[in-house]
């Protein structure tokens, strides 16, 4: 895709979104609840959830560390506290003893049904542009849900700029780099660590913030900004990378990008951010405890893997780097609770502009 159509693209999604934003989430929050009845129950959180594995399960191309990642995200929000089984729902949804069309009939509501429709279009979106079998799937799951033409459309314009933000995140085509397989150590200039090490927990904290808001487009930006962070770290080594490069190097990390859609959706679900009581919650921060910031752990510790991967020459095999992100990953973990303060003030803030200069390097 030329440059000016990502610009005019995003450009376009950005207005859109605004124009939502003024609107104050009419999607989720529509028709209003009573005051502190929650917006789901949790047979609609299931089948919600259901739906975002139809999605990520829709291609048929998803490979075996892909679906074990999303097998293990199952299992650890099937483990929290009032949640619903979702080991079980992954199994379910697999062998098809959940249909599609019982998930969307559960989903009174159109507030949620059109949430529903948004993770969707996020987990199609979360490899890049959709694919023909994704965009069928997306198809029926609107005619299924009978949803708002002209909320699902001003959606599909937001997902569209966020989609192509992750083009511009980083070139399309670089000097040819290899994940995980040893190459020359060669000399790298003077790089800052301080300054490095600003920048990543900067993006850490942004991310960490994305994910306490409530719109959809905010989980949309996480993967994003994270390409530009790696593309970033990889420049300061003196090595030019370019999306294909960044994505590997995040999935040989053992992240994937659809599994992060999945974890992060859920985790707001069963959080209850979703689930607060209209005109409190919708539009503003939600109260999270600090394990709903995974992004901030996970975006930290990929940088911190990243400074190191580049420094020494990208040397490490496929098990060093996913090895080293898990032992990254448990420190990570621990300093989010330090930082939650930050992160919500840091939510408080945000709005779709600002987020996509940032994914620009505005």
């Amino acid at each position: 895709m030329a440059r000016s159509t990502v610009n005019a693209s995003s450009d376009n999604a950005m207005e859109s979104s605004v124009n939502r934003t003024q609107r104050g989430q009419r999607a989720l929050s529509s028709p209003a609840p009573a005051l502190g009845k929650p917006l789901m129950n949790a047979e609609q959180q299931k089948s919600i959830l259901a739906i975002a594995l139809y999605a990520a399960f829709v291609d048929g191309a998803k490979h075996d560390r892909e679906r074990e990642e999303i097998r293990r995200i199952a299992d650890s929000l099937a483990a929290e506290a009032g949640a619903p089984d979702l080991a079980r729902l992954y199994q379910d949804v697999l062998l098809k003893r959940v249909t599609l069309q019982t998930a969307a009939a559960a989903l009174g509501e159109p507030g949620l049904r059109q949430l529903a429709y948004e993770m969707a279009v996020c987990v199609c979106d979360a490899d890049g542009r959709q694919s023909d079998i994704e965009q069928r799937f997306l198809d029926e799951l609107k005619s299924r849900l009978k949803l708002d033409a002209e909320e699902a459309a001003a959606f599909e314009g937001e997902a569209e700029g966020v989609v192509a933000l992750s083009e511009a995140a980083a070139p399309e085509v670089a000097a040819a780099v290899s994940v995980a397989a040893p190459g020359p150590v060669v000399a790298q200039p003077n790089v800052a660590e301080a300054q490095l090490d600003k920048s990543i927990l900067n993006y850490a904290l942004l991310n960490g913030a994305l994910e306490l808001l409530p719109q959809s487009w905010a989980s949309m930006a996480i993967i994003p900004l994270q390409i530009r962070m790696v593309y970033a770290v990889g420049k300061a080594h003196g090595v030019d990378l370019d999306q294909g490069h960044i994505k590997e190097f995040i999935a040989a990390a053992g992240v994937g990008l659809t599994s992060q859609y999945l974890e992060q959706f859920g985790r707001k679900l069963l959080g209850g951010l979703l689930g607060k009581a209209a005109g409190k919650t919708f539009g503003k921060v939600g109260k999270a405890a600090t394990g709903m910031a995974f992004s901030f752990a996970t975006t930290y510790a990929l940088g911190q893997l990243a400074k190191r991967y580049y420094a020494g020459g990208r040397v490490m095999s496929t098990a060093v780097l996913r090895d080293s992100f898990q032992n990254l990953l448990g420190p990570a973990k621990q300093m989010q609770a330090q930082y939650l303060p930050q992160i919500q003030q840091r939510a408080a803030t945000l709005d779709m502009g600002s987020v996509m200069s940032m994914v620009r390097g505005g």
